[in-house]
């Protein structure tokens, strides 16, 4: 297979086939993140991504999952991702589901009508790092999008039949709007009442424009209970009507895992004990922690 540089996916996507189809991300300008600096978004040439296909298919089906990185290949046009779907429907044919990381960004040239010939063509999932319901973080963060734009999203890719997955960042809006950013997430989320959700926890990366504004003082990120108080607080706004929630990811402190609303009591109620308690034995040492 042919990879450029460091190549990152959801965790759900973990068993998946990796198909590098666009290298970087077409935005790039997000203060927290680092994952793709030193590359330049471009599409791959179609004869690159073909024969990675037709590489896959000598290898048989060993997953029945297939993720298109970079960073937000949904940018693409909507006749190249047709294609290359297309091309997995007939070179992989026990390949049940695509997924693609995505947001407002990708959907604000694609018609309803391309949304569902990408569904009808296997794209099944897409996942968004949302981070924020507070449109005053996501403009201190660079994210591109404001919050009606994601509701929107969600509506869209809902009506389209694909499935969504919508990722917040705790500790992303620091000490002082903490709880507005829980808040504002929470009614965001509800909002788009996603299939999935999953709280990640910011982490300072060096060389990224966040890590800067906290070595000059201008960001504090929260401490580790405060960010489980923001956790609660996101937890307990939210009025889902069937999603699993998950704060398992390897950046947090408490791994939770449930359906919402079914689980949402359990979750608050350990999450209320161990506030309650400060035990840090509930927690993931730090250095099991990561990206």
């Amino acid at each position: 297979m042919d990879y450029v540089g460091a190549i990152y996916r959801p965790p759900s996507e973990a068993g998946s086939l990796l198909l590098q189809v666009t290298v970087g991300c077409s935005h790039d300008r997000c203060t927290f993140c680092g994952m793709y600096a030193g590359k330049t978004f471009r599409p791959k040439p179609w004869e690159t991504i073909q024969a990675d296909i037709a590489e896959a298919r000598t290898a048989g089906p060993w997953t029945r999952r297939v993720f298109l990185c970079d960073g937000d290949a949904l940018v693409l046009a909507t006749e190249r991702l047709l294609t290359i779907l297309h091309e997995i429907r007939t070179q992989l044919p026990w390949i049940e589901r695509v997924g693609v990381y995505g947001d407002p960004r990708g959907l604000r040239h694609k018609s309803d009508e391309d949304l569902g010939r990408l569904r009808a063509a296997g794209l099944g999932i897409v996942y968004h790092g949302l981070e924020s319901g507070d449109d005053e973080v996501l403009r201190r963060i660079d994210k591109g999008f404001d919050a009606t734009e994601a509701v929107d999203m969600g509506r869209r890719l809902a009506q389209a039949g694909i499935r969504h997955s919508v990722i917040v960042l705790l500790g992303i809006a620091g000490v002082a709007g903490s709880q507005r950013h829980a808040q504002e997430s929470a009614r965001i989320l509800s909002a788009i009442d996603p299939a999935f959700a999953s709280a990640l926890t910011v982490t300072l990366v060096p060389g990224t424009r966040l890590h800067q504004e906290h070595e000059r003082g201008q960001f504090q990120l929260p401490d580790r209970f405060a960010l489980l108080d923001e956790l609660r607080t996101l937890l307990a706004g939210t009025r889902l009507t069937s999603c699993l929630f998950s704060s398992n990811h390897a950046s947090n402190y408490l791994p939770l895992q449930g359906h919402l609303p079914e689980a949402q009591g359990r979750l608050l109620q350990l999450l209320d004990e161990v506030l309650r308690t400060r035990d840090e034995r509930w927690l993931r040492p730090e250095h099991l922690r990561g990206l």
